[in-house]
């Protein structure tokens, strides 16, 4: 959520910057002034009578002390008028302020000034790439008919279970699931990042604070007896640990990582492109993030870039690392990566990650503040997250990169996690 002093002393960049978005946000621009103006004179005239009744209590005690019975009593009458008139201001204030929040709420983040204007994928800039593009033969298979052939991943029994999207993973393609969380987890650890295991259900305010409700909440599963929502990602439980808590500027920067299933309500559309794992309802992912100083996050959204980067080059596979045009970014962020991989059967690229900075924009609206030592005032601090990585398309890309006659092939960083060498 965007500040109301930002929005209120640096209007214009505020409308220019969202147009990157492809966001016009003149109208709701102009609506939050309006009623930021009126919340202001109101407060002001609060203020002002709060200001005179504190000063007619202290005169009542002096004219007290005086002796001054009646100027007493008739001060006393003074402040039971000005108490109503505060008590109405206040009645008026409460849905101004109301108004003014569901109206800023309505701003998406303002895009990193690197972020260069577009519609979407398409119009994406390329940042670098690694790895070798494998040369399959003509008859190498998609990894849906792989799973098929070796009887690692049913999709059919989840069907039956639960419903489309909800696959079961059975077998050695249940340990090379099981292989790739512990694998990134361990790698996580490494590199820093302290291992969480939230919950899976989150509250409402959970939701707001990481800017899932109202923005998506039909994207998301929600238990409506009791009022949570399933996951989309790590990123809501994790993020929301810090909501309401003032840390010491030397706690910065908090790292974690977490292992979480994953729920996703989107429906893909037919085609290769959401067959098999392509798109999920339900998919495991292991998610990073960051509590930043502001000064420090995007030195800090770089290590995460360099920390993904580590993790796809280890298994081998070809990527590709994508710097998000305005038009294809998140409600939230403010600048993202995305990672893609080749999968080599489907003969296209594959999005396996993204990692973002979301700057002050959810820490305003988790109120998650630091403190310098030795300052009194508080400053928001920035936000980070990024997967690390997310499984279906790993494992889609691994299994075809790496099928042959005999044949798939572990890529050798997984083999002590997986305990074999090849899915046979």
């Amino acid at each position: 959520m965007l500040t109301i002093n930002l929005i209120r002393e640096k209007k214009d960049f505020v409308i220019e910057r969202l147009k990157v978005k492809n966001f016009d946000s003149e109208e709701i621009v102009g609506r939050i002034l309006s009623l930021d103006a009126t919340r202001r004179e109101i407060q002001l005239k609060t203020d002002t009578l709060q200001a005179e009744m504190n000063r007619i209590s202290k005169e009542i005690g002096n004219l007290v002390k005086a002796g001054k019975k009646d100027e007493a009593n008739a001060a006393r009458e003074k402040t039971y008028s000005i108490k109503e008139e505060i008590r109405s201001l206040t009645e008026k204030i409460d849905p101004v302020e109301n108004e003014l929040k569901n109206e800023i709420i309505k701003l998406p983040n303002l895009p990193h000034e690197s972020v260069a204007r577009g519609n979407g994928a398409d119009d994406n800039v390329k940042v670098r790439e690694g790895g070798a593009i494998p040369a399959l033969p003509d008859t190498a298979l998609p990894h849906w008919d792989l799973i098929k052939k070796y009887d690692i991943i049913d999709f059919e029994l989840g069907i039956k279970l639960t419903g489309a999207g909800f696959p079961v993973y059975k077998g050695k393609g249940a340990k090379l699931e099981r292989a790739l969380i512990s694998y990134f987890l361990d790698q996580g650890v490494k590199a820093g990042y302290t291992e969480m295991m939230p919950p899976i259900m989150v509250n409402e305010d959970s939701g707001f604070g990481t800017g899932q409700l109202p923005d998506k909440e039909g994207q998301m599963y929600n238990v409506a007896l009791d009022g949570f929502y399933l996951i989309p990602t790590a990123e809501v439980p994790v993020t929301n640990i810090y909501r309401d808590v003032i840390l010491n500027g030397d706690q910065l920067p908090v790292k974690n990582i977490a292992y979480t299933p994953c729920f996703r309500r989107e429906a893909g559309s037919w085609g290769a492109h959401v067959r098999g794992l392509n798109r999920l309802h339900q998919f495991d992912k292991v998610e990073i993030v960051q509590i930043a100083h502001p000064d420090h996050s995007y030195k800090a959204l770089e290590e995460m870039v360099a920390h993904v980067e580590s993790l796809v080059a280890s298994l081998g596979l070809p990527y590709r690392i994508m710097r998000l045009c305005g038009g294809d970014m998140s409600f939230t962020s403010a600048l993202t990566y995305d990672f893609e991989v080749w999968s080599a059967a489907q003969k296209r690229w594959l999005e396996v990650s993204s990692v973002s900075n979301f700057e002050s924009f959810q820490a305003n609206r988790l109120k998650c503040r630091f403190r310098e030592k030795g300052e009194k005032q508080t400053r928001l601090v920035h936000t980070l997250n990024g997967s690390a990585l997310a499984l279906p398309r790993i494992v889609a890309a691994v299994l075809e990169n790496n099928q042959s006659e005999s044949g798939i092939a572990i890529p050798p960083a997984l083999v002590p996690y997986t305990g074999f060498e090849i899915i046979n």
